[in-house]
């Protein structure tokens, strides 16, 4: 069940975080901007289950579950205001990885569709 959601979490994320290379590749059918609408406003919540999901599952398939955290940590970016002690390493912790967004979010969906199978 773990697995499932994490797959689950993991195409969502990625889509929210690849959605300018998805969207180059997808033309003139917009079918990624619509599904990243409506996932937009859960951007949070899917951020917490990539990170805290690839905890729960992280040696079964470490390498997945490192790429799920980091772009966990992407997701989350908005809100490390709300973790004071910590705020100052995870901004620079997603300063760092911000030029890979859209390399994580398509990895992210690569990682989920072969999770589901």
């Amino acid at each position: 069940m773990i697995e499932l959601l994490l797959a689950i979490a993991n195409i969502s994320g990625g889509i929210l975080l690849g959605l300018a290379t998805l969207d180059k590749w997808d033309g003139e059918h917009n079918f990624f901007n619509k599904i990243a609408g409506v996932l937009a406003p859960f951007d949070t919540i899917i951020g917490l289950a990539l990170i805290i999901l690839a905890i729960l599952e992280f040696w079964d398939g470490l390498l997945f579950n490192i790429v799920s955290i980091l772009g966990g940590i992407l997701l989350l970016t908005h809100v490390f205001y709300k973790v004071p002690a910590l705020e100052a390493s995870l901004r620079q912790l997603s300063a760092k990885l911000m030029p890979f967004k859209a390399v994580i979010g398509i990895a992210l969906v690569i990682i989920g569709v072969l999770q589901i199978f």
